[in-house]
């Protein structure tokens, strides 16, 4: 059992394979996000393309959606971030601290 994205089922049926499909119900949405967002962060760990980059942004951005944040707002703390704290450019690796 997994979250698969909108259109798979169709393709699957598509190739002569039979598919049984639900629709997810109250929190078990977002778990199934949230399993997807580990599943697609290992296989970008793996395999460092765009587009396991893409489907970990897609995973977010559906995440936000369930927990009713406007993707606008995650990017505006990003940038009030990167701008008060910066960002990671300089790649500056702190070895101690006293």
């Amino acid at each position: 059992m997994k979250l698969v994205r909108d259109k798979i089922p169709e393709m699957m049926l598509k190739e002569g394979k039979s598919v049984e499909i639900r629709k997810a119900r109250g929190r078990e949405y977002e778990f199934m996000l949230l399993k997807m967002l580990q599943d697609e962060t290992e296989k970008f760990l793996r395999d460092r393309t765009a587009e396991n980059i893409s489907d970990i942004q897609s995973v977010l951005m559906h995440i936000a959606e369930v927990r009713e944040i406007k993707w606008e707002e995650v990017e505006k703390i990003m940038e009030m971030k990167n701008g008060e704290k910066g960002g990671f450019g300089k790649r500056l690796i702190l070895e101690a601290s006293k």
